[in-house]
């Protein structure tokens, strides 16, 4: 006790030598003196004890002044950086960076791209000057990549949509190439959805698929693509995915999350579950696709989490649907409805000739990529049988993580190679046709030396 009287008796010894006894007492003797007491006596106070101190109206004034500066000096950031990205190269830096890249191409013996192939010299020469109608691209802007990234499969990107016409010399017969002979003349069927019920489970024990997913890509019309796109542009097309799924039924509604309002923990759980996309690999990012990264990049996600959608990712709009084990019909059924509610509102790009238009070619047409996780380990051990029924099959082979993953481990993500020149059920049944080959193909194996069954792993909306 004798203690905490020695230490009142200090701090007030303290007060005193400091004058805050003194400032009290003269405070309190004008609120004293004060013929109408105030209603906030403690207002009263702290305003005699520092005269010079704003008032409370005085530092909300300041405050909103502080935050219109914030929000100018956001302003002019958005500004510069649109400028920055707005600077084009000039027509001779422009021909030196096609010459110069055509010219690093031929000498690299490694490069087997379809750019390589299909980007000859003549081929140069007729499209070097040519240029977009309505977002002025180029031709370096469709083959940026493929330029700096020699060990890209493909290594052109459409700038705009126009590119494909304005640019055909190149992009014709690069199609025609990918896409299994669909020639100048070819011509995209109507949109076919087909009876999803016809699609047989390619695994009814359960014993080989992981997990099965259908997804397509969509552009926005009147959108150029990533290499003309401005930051408002992003934003905008995100307002429009906002709008659009208020309308998803109620098996599809979920909440959609911008990117850059993500915080730590959220982000962590997206992760985790292989949901959340990031900025693009080096293959999109020098075809443009991270400008004014994460503007407008969004992701939205249903409760049951078996449908996704990406904003503004490789494309304007990636439609996921996703489920554990291989049942195809009931995955894309539920891709359909996103679909066609999504559409409602929101007016995709479609060309006559090359279907629904894409950022990357090997996309046109349907846009739709039917997937599944498939543990195929004695297949994938031989890769030359696993790469001849792959093409037999007109199916691409790739690791679990992406395009430019490694096959080791034996899980494998199989699916639909072709896009272009078929329906949208075709290019689904595809998939599965290919898929019940290679299951019988592993049996096979299996038969001259045992097998594995397929892991307990979880769906990914990784594309």
């Amino acid at each position: 006790m004798a203690s905490l009287d020695q230490k009142r008796e200090a701090f007030r010894k303290y007060l005193e030598s400091a004058g805050a006894i003194d400032c009290l007492s003269k405070a309190l003797i004008r609120l004293y003196q004060e013929d109408h007491k105030p209603e906030d006596a403690c207002k009263f106070i702290r305003q005699v004890l520092c005269e010079s101190c704003p008032t409370d109206e005085q530092v909300a004034e300041s405050m909103a002044e502080l935050d219109e500066a914030r929000k100018r000096i956001r302003h002019l950031e958005r500004e510069n950086r649109g400028l920055l990205l707005s600077v084009r190269r000039t027509a001779s830096e422009t021909n030196l960076a096609l010459d110069s890249g055509l010219a690093g191409l031929a000498e690299d013996e490694a490069c087997d791209s379809l750019l390589k192939k299909h980007l000859t010299p003549e081929v140069l020469e007729t499209l070097r000057e040519m240029k977009t109608p309505a977002f002025k691209s180029t031709l370096l802007d469709c083959v940026q990549s493929g330029l700096k990234n020699r060990d890209s499969h493909v290594g052109v990107y459409a700038a705009d949509p126009m590119a494909y016409s304005v640019f055909a010399a190149l992009f014709d017969p690069l199609i025609e190439e990918y896409h299994g002979g669909f020639g100048s003349d070819g011509q995209q069927p109507e949109l076919s959805w087909g009876e999803p019920s016809e699609l047989e489970n390619p695994d009814p024990e359960g014993h080989y698929v992981v997990s099965t997913r259908v997804r397509c890509a969509r552009s926005v019309e009147g959108m150029p693509f990533h290499p003309r796109m401005q930051e408002d542009q992003y934003e905008e097309i995100y307002d429009k995915v906002r709008e659009a799924v208020q309308d998803l039924p109620e098996e599809l509604q979920g909440e959609l999350h911008l990117l850059a309002a993500l915080d730590a923990g959220q982000k962590e759980e997206l992760t985790e579950g292989h949901y959340l996309f990031k900025e693009c690999d080096r293959f999109l990012d020098e075809a443009q696709a991270n400008r004014f990264f994460p503007a407008g990049r969004a992701i939205f996600l249903n409760e049951s989490k078996t449908f996704v959608l990406w904003v503004n990712e490789e494309d304007h709009l990636r439609i996921i649907s996703m489920q554990e084990g291989a049942d195809v019909a009931q995955v894309y059924q539920r891709f359909i409805t996103a679909l066609e509610t999504l559409g409602q509102k929101i007016p995709f790009q479609r060309d006559e000739r090359l279907g629904f238009l894409t950022f990357c070619p090997t996309n046109l047409g349907t846009a739709i990529r039917a997937s599944v996780h498939i543990r195929l380990p004695k297949l994938s051990a031989d890769k030359a049988r696993m790469e001849e029924a792959a093409a037999t099959h007109k199916l691409q082979i790739r690791g679990v993580h992406g395009e430019h993953t490694d096959t080791g481990d034996g899980v494998l993500d199989v699916s639909n190679k072709r896009r272009l020149g078929l329906t949208e059920f075709e290019a689904v049944k595809e998939m599965v046709d290919g898929v019940k080959a290679l299951i019988e193909l592993e049996k096979e194996l299996e038969a001259g030396g045992g097998g594995e069954a397929a892991a307990d792993e979880a769906p990914a909306a990784e594309e």
